[in-house]
């Protein structure tokens, strides 16, 4: 009959490679067996003695992977920093490129607006779950792979230069500018998608009744979203670089590139639908030309100032670079 500790010592070696289970073997079954001497001496019975000794080894699996220094985590610390560190890069470069090529090419090719959000949330979520899987595993597959004989595999030594920048005060301001642009244009970008599904009622009656005209889709709405896309783009890099004199002059690129279209749209009764209009009882009595010249003139005024303001801003920058650099030296000479 097959006592415990031949059914121990096979679980545990079982999980080693064939070149090492016969010295893992007999090291195991003296180690048993000691511990099974010094309980007898105790006073414990053989049976008693034998148990007690493999419970106190615990589990064979982990009794062998500890034999052969083989880790029993997924990915243990030796690589989990370099993992980290590589997925949040994948993350932040691949999957936004990705949902971006995907919106884009669904666009171009005239799908439905639903159905081109539709694909593009589709995709980015299978993306993620790629880069997340496929770069786990090649970790898993390293934290499991011995390096030849003098070589250090691929962990990465730690360094003095590796150390982050202390961050810029400018551009910590700029974070809260940064954070207002983006969550502007995003609810900017969603209203433009969401008016689609109507946004204004007839009578009462739930019909939905988009506010802009839905001939819009086949360029100008898309083109619109594009350049809202370009406004994230320019967001970012004012808060990586700070305000100069080109960011400056594509702010007033954009702001032309935005308020010309728009503005000619309104005028010429091409941007809100027929439908929407009707709906608003549109046009309401004299005050019509009232209304339509103060939304001229706001909307100009706006961008107007905008532009106004990066230029300022782009001024104040250059002038602030000088000042940044003799101010250390004029100090010394007056010290």
């Amino acid at each position: 009959m097959t006592t415990l500790t031949d059914r121990y010592v096979w679980a545990a070696a079982r999980t080693l490679p064939e070149s090492q289970r016969a010295e893992f073997d007999r090291e195991l079954r003296e180690r048993i067996g000691d511990a099974i001497d010094a309980l007898v001496e105790t006073g414990s019975s053989p049976d008693e003695a034998e148990r007690a000794a493999l419970t106190e080894l615990g589990d064979p699996a982990a009794l062998a992977a500890q034999y052969i220094d083989r880790p029993l985590q997924l990915i243990g610390p030796r690589y989990y920093l370099m993992w980290w560190r590589l997925l949040k890069l994948l993350y932040s470069i691949v999957l936004p490129i990705g949902a971006a090529g995907v919106l884009l090419g669904q666009l171009l090719s005239g799908a439905d607006i639903g159905e081109a959000i539709g694909s593009t949330v589709t995709t980015a979520i299978s993306i993620a779950v790629n880069l997340g899987f496929w770069t786990t595993l090649v970790f898993a597959v390293l934290e499991r792979t011995t390096a030849g004989a003098g070589q250090p595999g691929i962990a990465a030594v730690w360094t003095l230069d590796m150390l982050p920048a202390l961050p810029e005060p400018a551009k910590t301001s700029r974070l809260g500018e940064l954070i207002g642009s983006l969550v502007f244009l995003g609810i900017f970008a969603a209203a433009i998608v969401w008016q689609q599904f109507g946004v204004v009622f007839h009578d009462g009656v739930r019909e939905p009744t988009p506010l802009l005209d839905p001939a819009l889709w086949s360029f100008w709405l898309p083109y619109f979203l594009a350049l809202i896309a370009l406004e994230i783009l320019f967001a970012i890099a004012v808060y990586a670089w700070g305000w100069n004199w080109w960011l400056a002059g594509a702010n007033l690129v954009l702001n032309i590139a935005f308020t010309v279209p728009a503005l000619w749209l309104f005028l010429t009764g091409q941007l809100i639908s027929d439908e929407a209009l009707e709906a608003m009882q549109w046009p309401w009595g004299t005050s019509g030309p009232v209304i339509v010249a103060i939304v001229v003139v706001v909307v100009i005024a706006a961008s107007t100032w905008d532009v106004i303001e990066g230029g300022m801003k782009a001024y104040r920058a250059g002038r602030a670079v000088p000042a940044a650099m003799t101010g250390p030296a004029t100090s010394g000479a007056k010290a």
